[in-house]
């Protein structure tokens, strides 16, 4: 027996071979998990990575870092977008000199960020990004990077360029100043009165590169950071900040949907923070409900004077969730008008109401007419084709789909004609509960007025009622605002900063009351008109008018509104301030972006000042939807105050998400990070884009 030794050469090899196994093997089993940075978004500790998360993912952060504190949210809009929105708490510095208005409140500064992917990691080519960090703003971080990130095995490697905040330490020049001169130096300070975005300064004066690597360890929850900087913090609004080491180091410990951090930056400074992560995709409430109705041992009557139309309407609703308000049995078809109440996804609330109606009618019926009512009026016929339900509900063929077996259509004028609800007056009433709130204020960093909203009215028929609301506040600190007193000179009228006069001195107040009538004006147009005391803050009469098509993804309106501003001392009076105020809006759904909905409004706001608002909003799966809007004048960053112009972020959450029954219904939650008088629009009481929802569903 013969004992074989390798030879140097061939021990490297397999010493060489075995690493490279190695690192296959893992790249196959384990990766680096994208985690938060200091600041918000996808990064290492102070600087962002090329990383993008699945769509829907969304980050809550808070972070402590000597100087500073950050709030922050992070979603990822798309899966080649993401968006931060923050918070900074300067704990060096008061947020103004004058006592009497901010305190001893410490600076307080808000910021957005976007990251956009420009290459999709392959196998040879990293991630490659761009991003704009606090570009709009009063630029206390505000920065431009390019970046790459490429991923081997359990290690992820990041290398940036920055400029701006990022840039700060200035070991190279700026590529773009040897294409123009202008780009050499980056202009100081930030234009208008903050929140305006500095186009003329992007990708401007010094340069410097960034980096670093992430580790996976084999202890699954933790991951290791090591990150080579790009600022010197010779420039920070905390003031300038000792850096004894470029290389910061950190850790990031995960505990379900918690991310853990610690780390040790610029040589002299503890970190830690905290974040919650979910997936606004995926995220859904367990549900106890019972199984749409079984047609496999379906026994239909013989014809249709033996349906048992009792049974049959009944069944609609505690089955599919459909309230009748009329229904019209022939022997070759169904029609039933109705208004579904419990669920969301239209193809599962068609589905329910199909199998009803197929369990409880004869053969001899061949269509079934689903027409879906707003405010008792018909919007939409489901036309479902009887035979391929049922064929379809039976499972009769292994490519069976029932969404393939109805299409949805504009009522025809027979189906309109034939619409004889019995119940089209009588009293109605509902009850809300709101929360409104401002963040980022001098008087106190967070602003708030929640209570009860209580409806109700009289509808003398299916077009024309009377209505109200009633707003009860249990708790706010509107109180604390001061901008009345701020002795500010302003060329706008106050139509929005009279707040606390309407909030803070009336813990119930007669939001709206008013005369409204609505119609169907022609094939996809609908107008309505409406009078009385509109909103809060003001009073008139009004009108729209709005064509919108079933299932399209443009619809069009254009409202008009007198209004004069209501007295916040006696309920029922106004004040001289008068105004003509409206809008003409297109709504877009573009095809190119999923879930999406753009609504542009040209037109006069409430302080007669002239211009546009655009308004985004993005669904996700689960419903949730966030979105963003922002209104652009003719008046300029000085007349308008401290932001520049009008602009707000909101999140619109469907109840059923927190419930364990099916349910329609949405809560509602506004961020405006500053109210000012400029580019303001009129809360019209009721607005026929909400009325026909259901024609081409994005809310709903």
């Amino acid at each position: 027996m013969s004992a074989y030794f390798p030879s140097k050469k061939t021990t490297l090899a397999l010493v060489v071979g075995s690493v490279l196994s190695s690192v296959s093997h893992a790249d196959t089993q384990i990766k680096v998990t994208p985690s938060q940075m200091v600041q918000g978004g996808n990064g290492l500790i102070q600087t962002p990575t090329a990383r993008m998360r699945e769509q829907g993912g969304m980050a809550i952060n808070y972070t402590d870092n000597g100087e500073y504190r950050f709030w922050s949210v992070n979603i990822q809009l798309y899966d080649w977008m993401e968006a931060t929105a923050r918070y900074t708490d300067v704990r060096t510095q008061l947020y103004s000199q004058v006592e009497s208005f901010s305190g001893d409140q410490t600076l307080k500064d808000k910021g957005l960020d976007v990251k956009f992917r420009l290459w999709k990691e392959s196998y040879y080519l990293p991630d490659i990004s761009v991003g704009f960090r606090d570009f709009g703003g009063t630029g206390f971080f505000e920065s431009e990077y390019i970046n790459a990130s490429k991923s081997v095995g359990p290690f992820d490697f990041h290398l940036g360029l920055g400029w701006g905040y990022l840039g700060t330490a200035d070991d190279i020049t700026n590529p773009f100043c040897e294409l123009r001169e202008s780009f050499c130096e980056r202009p100081g300070g930030f234009s208008g009165r903050g929140g305006k975005v500095d186009y003329d300064q992007f990708f401007k004066g010094t340069a410097s590169f960034f980096g670093g690597v992430e580790y996976q360890t084999p202890w699954e929850p933790l991951t290791l950071k090591l990150e080579f900087e790009g600022n010197d913090y010779s420039r920070d609004r905390a003031g300038e900040l000792e850096q004894d080491s470029r290389w910061n180091i950190g850790a990031v410990y995960r505990y379900k949907d918690l991310d853990l951090s610690l780390n040790y930056q610029r040589g002299n400074t503890i970190g830690f923070g905290v974040t919650y992560r979910f997936n606004m995709n995926t995220v859904s409430q367990l549900k106890f409900d019972e199984e749409p109705r079984s047609l496999m041992t379906r026994r239909p009557p013989k014809k249709i004077e033996d349906v048992n139309k009792s049974a049959l309407y009944n069944d609609m609703f505690r089955s599919a969730g459909f309230v009748l308000s009329d229904a019209e049995l022939e022997e070759n078809k169904a029609t039933f008008y109705g208004t579904q109440v419990s669920y969301r996804d239209q193809d599962e609330a068609i589905e329910r109401i199909g199998r009803v109606a197929a369990s409880e009618l004869p053969d001899s019926v061949e269509t079934y007419h689903i027409v879906d009512n707003r405010g008792g009026q018909p919007m939409v016929d489901t036309q479902v084709d009887a035979e391929a339900f049922i064929a379809a509900a039976r499972y009769e063929s292994v490519d069976a789909d029932i969404k393939q077996t109805y299409v949805r259509t504009e009522p025809s004028q027979e189906v309109l004609d034939a619409y004889d609800p019995e119940n089209t007056k009588g009293m109605f009433y509902s009850a809300d509960f709101f929360f409104t709130q401002s963040i980022g204020n001098p008087e106190d960093f967070f602003l708030y007025q929640t209570g009860f909203l209580l409806g109700g009215g009289y509808a003398f028929d299916e077009k024309f009622s009377v209505r109200g609301s009633a707003r009860v506040t249990l708790l706010d600190n509107f109180d604390k605002f001061n901008y009345l007193v701020d002795n500010e000179e302003v060329s706008l009228p106050r139509v929005r900063t009279r707040v606390r006069e309407y909030v803070s001195d009336n813990n119930i107040w007669l939001d709206t009351a008013i005369l409204h009538y609505k119609d169907r004006l022609a094939e996809n147009v609908f107008g309505q008109v409406y009078a009385g005391y509109l909103e809060t803050m003001f009073a008139g009469v009004g009108g729209e008018v709005m064509y919108r098509p079933v299932d399209s993804n443009l619809a069009y309106g254009v409202d008009i509104n007198y209004v004069k501003q209501r007295d916040p001392f006696r309920q029922l009076a106004t004040e001289d301030y008068e105004a003509i105020t409206g809008h003409a809006s297109v709504y877009w759904k573009p095809e190119f972006l999923d879930d999406t909905q753009i609504t542009v409004s040209a037109g006069q706001f409430l302080a007669k000042d002239r211009g546009v608002n655009i308004d985004y909003a993005k669904r996700f799966d689960s419903g949730i939807i966030v979105g963003a809007f922002a209104a652009f004048t003719n008046v300029s960053s000085e007349e308008y105050g401290e932001g520049s112009f009008t602009k707000g972020f909101y999140i619109s959450i469907p109840t059923d998400l927190f419930l364990l029954q099916p349910s329609k219904g949405r809560g509602f939650f506004p961020w405006i990070p500053i109210s000012r008088d400029g580019g303001q629009m009129l809360q019209r009481p009721a607005r026929l884009i909400n009325q026909t929802e259901i024609r081409s569903p994005f809310y709903d």
